[in-house]
């Protein structure tokens, strides 16, 4: 099945690397013009380079804000808006895990989780939204990870501000279907991505990057880590005319390993 999103425009927080990258360059292959947004001018300045060569006919343009707080959601929206005309998909991808030992969270590591990846995602809906409904089309794709299901120990702040996000993508899903925008929810496993190695730098410095994917594979029952192309298939589909009749959805892209469904 060929999934075509050309007349639509993406704007994607954490767009720089890892899935937000991926899924930049998905939605660019597949039609669509893309709004990437990240904190570092220069890391986006090679993404939007990297997207074109694959994409020569797609829009790009970088947004270059800190998502955690309010202007900073207004300034990306503002930017993506200038540069591509309109909005019609939002995909929440701000914050890398954050996992401590529930007595060693601080309220100011409470806040910031919360601001990034709950609020960061509530204010851009919100400023998106206008428009969706006024064109009676939208997609709103908002970026988990298993643990809002099935929460680990020491998995706080971030599977806290995830199931949040959870509840957010449900409620938002009923209420806003008869305008035709549908919102779902990816849940993420064991990813390829450039956040694995500081994972191996964390918890097995002494292996190489081989080794460290080995073994977080071997815990996952497809025997592997996913990659961030099957992951962003899975969002290009959602995102597409062909998904349109999922919404309200939670889907895992775990390869199995979620007891939760």
């Amino acid at each position: 099945m060929d999934v075509r999103m050309d007349g639509r425009n993406a704007i994607i927080t954490g767009g720089s690397r890892g899935l937000g990258r991926a899924m930049a360059m998905r939605f660019a292959e597949s039609g669509a013009g893309v709004a990437i947004v990240a904190r570092r001018e220069d890391v986006l300045a090679a993404t939007k380079a990297e997207i074109e060569a694959a994409a020569p006919s797609a829009a790009v343009i970088t947004c270059t804000a800190d998502v955690s707080s309010a202007d900073g959601v207004k300034s990306a929206f503002d930017q993506a808006i200038n540069g591509l005309g309109q909005i019609d998909i939002v995909v929440n991808n701000a914050g890398s895990s954050m996992a401590r030992p529930f007595e060693e969270v601080t309220d100011e590591m409470w806040q910031a989780d919360l601001e990034l990846k709950l609020f960061g995602a509530i204010r851009m809906i919100r400023l998106a939204l206008p428009g969706m409904k006024e064109r009676s089309w939208g997609r709103i794709i908002n970026i988990l990870n298993t643990g809002a299901k099935s929460p680990r120990a020491g998995s706080t702040p971030t599977t806290v501000s995830r199931a949040a996000g959870l509840n957010l993508t449900k409620s938002l899903s009923l209420e806003y279907a008869p305008h035709g925008i549908l919102v779902n929810a990816l849940c993420t496993g064991l990813i390829v991505t450039d956040q694995l190695e500081k994972m191996r730098d964390r918890g097995a410095p002494e292996k190489s990057m081989e080794e460290y994917q080995e073994i977080l594979g071997g815990r996952i029952p497809l025997g592997r880590m996913g990659t961030a192309d099957e992951y962003a298939n899975v969002a290009c589909l959602l995102a597409s005319d062909a998904g349109g009749y999922v919404t309200g959805t939670a889907i895992n892209i775990d390869g199995g390993s979620s007891p939760a469904t």
